[in-house]
C-alpha cells in the first residue's frame, strides 16, 4: 500500500499527527469511454490537520467531472456517486490504516518507529 503525503515521518510522527486531527482519505474517480466506466480509488492520501481535504481531491473530482459522465450507462450512474464522495471530503480510512500499525507492519512510505 502507498500512502501519498507521508514522506518523511516516522510512524510516531503520523500518529500525534492523528492525534490533532490528521486523517487518512481515499477519493474515488470515474473515467468512461462510450460502453466501458472505470470506476477506481486513489492511493490513500495523508491529510494533515488543517490542511483541506477538499484541495487534496480536486484532482480526481476535476478528472471525474470531465471524464466521467460519458460512458452509458454506468458513467451516468458511478460519475455522481464520486463527485458526492470527493466534495465530501473523500473516504477516511484512519482507523484502518492506524490498526494497522499495531500489526508490526507500517504501510510502504513509513519507516518503522524508533526507539529512543
Amino acid at each position: 500500500m502507498t500512502i501519498k503525503g507521508v514522506e518523511g515521518l516516522t510512524v510516531g510522527d503520523v500518529q500525534e499527527q492523528v492525534r490533532q486531527g490528521a486523517k487518512f482519505v481515499v477519493f474515488g474517480y470515474c473515467v468512461s469511454f462510450l460502453i466501458m466506466t472505470l470506476r477506481r480509488s486513489s492511493d490513500v492520501t495523508f491529510i494533515r490537520a488543517g490542511q483541506s481535504a477538499f484541495a487534496a481531491g480536486l484532482p480526481y473530482t476535476l478528472l471525474s467531472f470531465f471524464v466521467g459522465w460519458w460512458g452509458f450507462p454506468w458513467g451516468l450512474i458511478y460519475t455522481p456517486m464520486v463527485l458526492i464522495q470527493n466534495l465530501g471530503g473523500g473516504t477516511d480510512v484512519t482507523s484502518q490504516i492506524m490498526a494497522s500499525f499495531g500489526a508490526g507492519e507500517p504501510p510502504q512510505g513509513l519507516p518503522p518507529v524508533q526507539v529512543r
